[in-house]
């Protein structure tokens, strides 16, 4: 088999730090199919929904240790505090983000991340997956990746067929070929004889039966070089508009601002399309992980801890003569007597009630919510911001009450308002706030008047979070009405 050569991918090359595998995170997703806890603002890999930890927290977690060169994460611009604030919480402040200024699928964001990679070290293996994925058998990774680096050194790219147990319509199948290395073929390495888009019941019912199918995960082992190649055979627009993108981004704190103009003109591919489906590079492991992509709230269902009636409850939840249920609560008291096979999920703001049969169809309604204009859609109560988050408590004509909470250390930018004034007063915590000439220390149950258009900032030199409570008076309580004069964030 004759491959291309890398050699003529341009790269700054400096010394290689090492020749570890380099996690590669796409961290994107609009937010729909697991409404009405992931939204566009807030998408699920930022939730807490199959462990303890966020989706990402758990991907990190996986990525870490000495095997590992630190992460390279691929998200847009409204998600990047967030994603920055995962990586501080999970040991990876060493972490590389990467923005994207629009959506252009994982064939853009793939190759940035590999041009990005290739200025180490153009030989550093790429381990590519998405933010939000579930293994309930991580123990089972390393190994896995160690068969699969073996290959991607040999010039192929790996990708990891999971084992099907149900006839899945949700995603797309693998076909094995034949064995890569016919003279082992005890080795469970196969080429990919074609990929399948995601099929109706009763094809997925027939590749189940058949045994040479295997779910498409989505994830990836190459190296930087051989990606690159690969992207610059099939799909060279792709990469040279996303090379210039990079080539004149700017940084941004911590942040990779890719340019705009270049990168819009990017063709909007899949890497499946870009590469997969057309190399002749592509290899498969099958592996046995117990992965899910957590696409609908079935998934949850099926990956939670169920009770003696196959019930699984989050939250503060009652369940009576109920069957196979999934039921969450993010916050009041969620009572279900007398239901089977539904999902019922409760929000401060929303409630979702569905039979698990139809937890596909949840994208459907979460785009009557667009249709209708409605905030829900896209937006939580909770809005997080770099500095902490705020949370919608009251509103009425004239009026809203929030509950804002600031990190240690952290503080709000300077600015005023054209059509509100504000009152605050602490509930926890310490806070230091600036009100035109002046500055004051508030304790806990002390409180401020900020009065219309005046300058003031809110900050927190404590060593715990401070949570106060804001009511907005005026003719217009919008979060547009701001404008900032400094901001430690780069907002403007």
């Amino acid at each position: 088999m004759t491959f291309m050569a890398a050699a003529d991918i341009t790269v700054s090359v400096t010394e290689p730090r090492n020749r570890t595998i380099t996690p590669v995170i796409l961290s994107g997703g609009t937010g729909t199919r697991l409404w009405p806890v992931s939204r566009a603002s807030h998408p699920k890999q930022f939730w807490a929904l199959a462990s303890s930890r966020t989706m990402i927290g758990e991907t990190l977690q996986r990525t870490a240790g000495a095997a590992f060169a630190p992460p390279i994460v691929v998200c847009n611009n409204a998600h990047r505090f967030l994603v920055a604030e995962q990586l501080r919480e999970n040991g990876c402040e060493d972490g590389r983000i990467i923005l994207e200024p629009a959506v252009r699928n994982t064939a853009a964001a793939i190759a940035a991340a590999a041009l990005l990679a290739a200025q180490d070290d153009p030989e550093t293996l790429l381990w590519i997956m998405a933010a939000d994925a579930v293994f309930r058998y991580p123990e089972r990774l390393p190994a896995i990746l160690e068969k699969a680096s073996a290959v991607a050194r040999e010039g192929y790219i790996v990708t990891f067929g999971m084992k099907p147990d149900v006839p899945e319509t949700g995603y797309g199948y693998i076909r094995l070929g034949a064995p890569l290395h016919p003279d082992h073929p005890d080795d469970s390495v196969y080429r990919v004889a074609r990929f399948i888009e995601k099929p109706d019941h009763l094809r997925a019912t027939e590749m189940l039966n058949a045994g040479d199918y295997l779910w498409n995960s989505g994830m990836f082992l190459a190296s930087a070089s051989v990606m690159l190649a690969e992207l610059k055979r099939h799909e060279p627009d792709v990469l040279e508009n996303v090379r210039h993108a990079l080539l004149n981004s700017e940084n941004d704190l911590t942040f990779r601002r890719l340019e705009t103009t270049a990168f819009l003109r990017s063709p909007n591919v899949s890497i499946d399309y870009a590469v997969m489906e057309r190399t002749d590079r592509a290899a498969v492991i099958p592996a046995d992980l117990g992965w899910s992509d957590v696409g609908n709230w079935n998934a949850l269902w099926e990956l939670g801890d169920k009770d003696a009636c196959g019930n699984v409850a989050v939250g503060d939840v009652v369940l009576e003569q109920s069957h196979n249920c999934y039921v969450r609560s993010e916050g009041m008291l969620t009572a279900v007597a007398g239901l089977t096979d539904i999902v019922l999920v409760v929000t401060s703001d929303a409630v979702l009630a569905i039979h698990r049969d139809y937890a596909q169809d949840v994208s459907a309604l979460v785009s009557q919510l667009r249709l209708a204009s409605r905030a829900e859609a896209e937006i939580h109560n909770r809005c997080y911001r770099p500095w902490g988050f705020y949370e919608g408590l009251i509103q009425g004509e004239r009026f809203q009450v929030k509950r804002i909470v600031v990190y240690p250390g952290q503080k709000l930018s300077l600015q005023k308002h054209f059509h509100r004034a504000e009152h605050w007063v602490v509930v926890s915590g310490t806070a230091i706030v600036t009100r035109n000439e002046e500055k004051l220390m508030l304790q806990e149950n002390e409180s401020v008047y900020l009065p219309l258009g005046c300058m003031h900032r809110l900050e927190n030199p404590g060593r715990i979070p401070l949570t106060l409570i804001e009511v907005q008076s005026g003719p217009y309580l919008g979060e547009d009405d701001i404008v900032r004069f400094e901001d430690t964030y780069g907002r403007r």
